[in-house]
């Protein structure tokens, strides 16, 4: 039986509710709703003119109804009498096919059905910066190999135990938190669990990771290449798929512990690795972090390079561990939804069609990268790996058409709104041609 907001407000003290979805471009967009007035919403939704926020829609549209899922509910651990919802978007009456929290639970109605559930668990990368976003805010933090820096990590002790201790209260089970490769970058882990409360969980980080930033005069940015120094902030995906309470791609016969199925998912992630990077890596500076030199430590990225490797940091895609895989490609802009649809459409796909995913490799990709011959490279930028989602069959018929076709519409809009942008590098080498 569903939670009764109403009852949840009365006994939890909470006064307000933030009514929440997250657009096509990772935006989350929210209502905040007095206590007194979330019975009507919990069964009709609260209103949104669509077509003012990243969807494909237009000011001749109907309303746009968020309608919240009461299982989703957060209360705020820094703002206790605030709830938040995730919810899901209707017009006329019907789900909006191309809103991202629709897709994702499409994905997964589709491999119910077979009898799988996807579990993941993020590492969400981000950067403490100055409110301006122009540098990062530690000026001590200046090691050359910072990743695991514990004076730079002690420093920064009140914004990070403070969100850490956030999800302790909500049971998200956190069991680490640690300084990452670059200056000024952290990365908060906490227990895997389905895909859709993984992303909800992933959405609501975010957002609690920046408020609780600017409380203490700091900004949180998931950019992927903020800096172009610096290593850049991914969003490494731990994968695994199960049915009941059995992992299906654990095998302690199989080679590193990986069954025949889950080579197979994996065989699907390696054939779709060019359109899924319009999902995972959205946005034009991703692919600075994707085509960036390695850095000194190299703890936090793999190469441009579509392979995969055993506990080898240098793939794109490492099995650490029997039962699971690790997908170091999405970056911090991924949607949280997306990325989970994503993972799951081409894994599906690789099951379905019994996709090889070719031999691992175990060579180090940083200094012997020409030995992987055969191997895909990932695109050079948006507009590459917007064109190769438009030719995927596989991801087109599993996340279907009408949000491809949104979504490749407002991406294609925003990379020429790059394109028409006039950057100081251009000014710099070709004013005096």
């Amino acid at each position: 039986m569903a939670t009764d907001l109403a009852k949840a407000a009365k006994s939890r003290g909470i006064k307000y509710f933030l009514i929440s979805y997250t657009d096509l471009f990772g935006t989350q967009r929210a209502k905040l709703v007095p206590a007194g007035a979330i019975s009507g919403m919990q069964k009709a939704g609260a209103a949104f003119a669509g077509f003012a926020t990243w969807l494909d829609m237009t000011p001749a549209d109907s309303d746009l109804f968020a309608v919240p899922d009461p299982e989703s509910l957060i209360q705020l651990p820094w703002r206790k009498e605030v709830g938040w919802l995730a919810s899901d978007l209707w017009m006329n009456g019907k789900l909006v096919e191309h809103a991202p929290r629709n897709v994702l639970k499409r994905q997964l109605s589709s491999a119910n059905k077979k009898g799988y559930d996807l579990k993941t668990g993020v590492e969400c990368e981000f950067f403490l910066v100055t409110p301006s976003g122009e540098r990062i805010s530690d000026e001590a933090d200046h090691q050359q190999k910072p990743c695991y820096d514990q004076s730079a990590l002690m420093r920064r002790y009140d914004v990070i135990t403070e969100i850490c201790d956030a999800m302790l209260v909500l049971g998200w089970r956190p069991y680490q938190n640690d300084h990452e490769d670059a200056n000024g970058q952290f990365e908060m882990n906490w227990r895997y669990d389905n895909a859709l409360v993984t992303a909800d969980r992933h959405g609501f980080f975010k957002f609690m990771a920046k408020s609780i930033a600017e409380k203490h005069g700091l900004r949180a940015t998931f950019m992927p290449k903020p800096f172009p120094q610096l290593t850049g902030t991914g969003c490494h995906a731990h994968v695994s798929l199960w049915k009941g309470k059995t992992n299906l791609f654990e095998d302690q016969k199989g080679e590193l512990g990986i069954s025949r199925l889950g080579y197979a998912f994996l065989g699907g992630i390696v054939h779709s690795a060019e359109p899924l990077c319009a999902l995972l890596n959205p946005t034009v500076n991703s692919y600075k972090r994707i085509n960036a030199p390695r850095t000194v430590s190299g703890a936090t990225w793999s190469p441009n390079t579509v392979t995969y490797g055993g506990n080898n940091r240098t793939h794109m895609i490492r099995i650490p561990e029997s039962g699971r895989f690790e997908l170091r490609l999405a970056d911090g802009a991924a949607n949280p939804y997306l990325l989970q649809a994503g993972i799951l459409a081409a894994g599906l796909d690789g099951i379905d069609n019994n996709r090889d995913p070719g031999k691992r490799l175990d060579i180090n990709m940083y200094t012997e990268g020409h030995k992987a011959k055969g191997a895909k490279q990932l695109p050079l930028n948006l507009l590459d790996a917007l064109r190769a989602l438009e030719r995927s069959t596989v991801l087109s018929d599993a996340l279907g058409a009408s949000f491809i076709s949104s979504y490749l519409k407002l991406k294609h809009e925003d990379w020429h709104a790059y394109s028409r942008h006039l950057t100081q590098w251009e000014r710099d080498t070709t004013l005096d041609s």
